[in-house]
């Protein structure tokens, strides 16, 4: 007897690996999380532009982060922080950005995500710095 292997359903569990920038506190990160309910497998994510970060010196999409990570089980986060944001912007890092991210489950099925982000939206953006009482 012949075993085959079936597709998921829409709605069964699956890994979901994102990548998505934030800025607390005036503060530029990039993170890559699965948001699915499954772990996600040979993970690789790619940028269509390269981008730097602590002040210029590192090339975040070179990162091994990024380039190959084996295994990120479901709510697993990493964090990388780039600049502050007035740096990223002085240093005309680019803004807008396309991210692929290609993984598999461990049933080896594969999937692709494409993820645009536009970081010119962080210059509008009204900051604040929490000032600690002594």
């Amino acid at each position: 007897m012949k075993s085959e292997k079936q597709e998921p359903r829409d709605n069964a569990p699956r890994p979901d690996v994102i990548v998505d920038f934030s800025a607390p506190e005036s503060l530029l990160y990039v993170g890559i999380k699965n948001i699915g309910a499954r772990s996600a497998y040979r993970v690789v994510t790619t940028f269509d532009k390269p981008f730097h970060g602590v002040d210029g010196t590192k090339c975040i999409t070179d990162l091994q982060l990024f380039r190959s990570l084996p295994f990120l089980p479901p709510g697993k986060e990493f964090l990388q922080f780039i600049d502050p944001l007035s740096a990223y912007f002085q240093r005309r890092e680019p803004t807008r950005l396309r991210v692929t991210i290609r993984y598999a489950d461990r049933e080896g099925r594969k999937y692709e995500e494409i993820i645009p982000h536009d970081l010119r939206i962080y210059r509008d953006l009204g900051f604040t710095r929490c000032v600690r009482p002594d």
